[in-house]
């Protein structure tokens, strides 16, 4: 199964000559879903080759305009290009007013069906799941409500080896009662099979977090923990500390913290700061509490 990440926009509250407001395209199985969408998203869309129409599911992980601004564009772009299928948005219930306000005002009704789904609870909840992913919210620490996203595979069921298939005459309706852990009588022989036997373990299902804006908090851990890649905030550099918690963001050592104690595979750290045109100084402060520690890069995809 095909589950990666694109990062799009990896800077923070302003975009800069070389990095945009945040946005990531999480591709699972080639369906895409649309994480945050910063300032000139689309146009980053469209710079990656990424088949936007794809897309069916928008999460929004707080109403600061570096994480959604890009969203009212992307919408009417949508709409011009004819889409007729139904587009999905999970985000603060303020949002669909300030989508309405841009409809009205411009006189706009979209050609296809705009689904609102309200976050509102501080806690965790599944806000969407099909038969392959599930989509959790982490609250976050933040000066508004913010969230982030957990992505979960739905866990595969067992394969049934290919030499008992061979040997043994096992009925059809019978195969998806052993993939999902049963037995299996062989009424010829009066022999009973344990379902070990027959199968073989499927894959581990993958996890991608997304925590955009935050202070520093340990409140989420439970939810993230042995996540196989976390994307977490790292806005300033840890001699910014004191500015950080100000301002409710993490330093790249937070971040590296946070990586650790949630037993993360791997860590991308982004949404930097407009101050720094050298992203390496960020990198090699978290590497130096989580080795296995990324940059998030414009255009880069990240298998998880």
């Amino acid at each position: 199964m095909s589950f990666k990440l694109t990062v799009l926009g990896c800077s923070s509250a302003t975009p800069t000559l070389f990095r945009h407001s945040s946005a990531q395209i999480l591709n699972v199985n080639e369906r895409l879903f649309l994480i945050d969408c910063g300032e000139g998203a689309q146009m980053q869309m469209r710079r990656f080759k990424i088949k936007f129409q794809r897309i069916d599911h928008i999460f929004i992980s707080h109403l600061h305009g570096d994480h959604y601004l890009g969203l009212v564009g992307f919408l009417f772009t949508l709409h011009l290009l004819g889409r007729k299928k139904e587009l999905h948005i999970y985000a603060d219930e303020r949002l669909k007013d300030i989508l309405d306000l841009q409809f009205n005002a411009s006189e706009t009704t979209l050609l296809y069906p705009l689904i609102y789904h309200e976050i509102s609870d501080n806690e965790p909840a599944i806000i969407y799941e099909d038969d392959q992913i599930s989509v959790q919210t982490i609250p976050l620490l933040h000066r508004i409500p913010t969230y982030g996203f957990l992505f979960k595979e739905i866990p595969r069921k067992r394969k049934i080896k290919n030499d008992i298939l061979e040997k043994l005459s096992i009925p059809i309706q019978e195969y998806e009662k052993i993939k999902s852990g049963s037995d299996f009588l062989d009424v010829s022989t009066g022999k009973i099979y344990k379902n070990e036997e027959l199968t073989i373990n499927p894959p581990e299902p993958l996890s991608f977090a997304y925590c955009s804006d935050t202070g520093y908090s340990e409140s989420y851990l439970p939810l993230i923990n042995k996540v196989d890649l976390l994307y977490h905030e790292a806005t300033f550099m840890h001699d910014k500390i004191s500015h950080a918690r100000e301002k409710y963001h993490c330093t790249s050592i937070d971040a590296a913290n946070i990586a650790l104690k949630a037993s993360a595979a791997k860590l991308l750290i982004g949404h930097f700061s407009a101050r720094y045109d050298d992203l390496t100084p960020l990198l090699e402060e978290a590497q130096s509490v989580f080795k296995n520690t990324l940059l998030a890069e414009e255009g880069l995809t990240y298998e998880i």
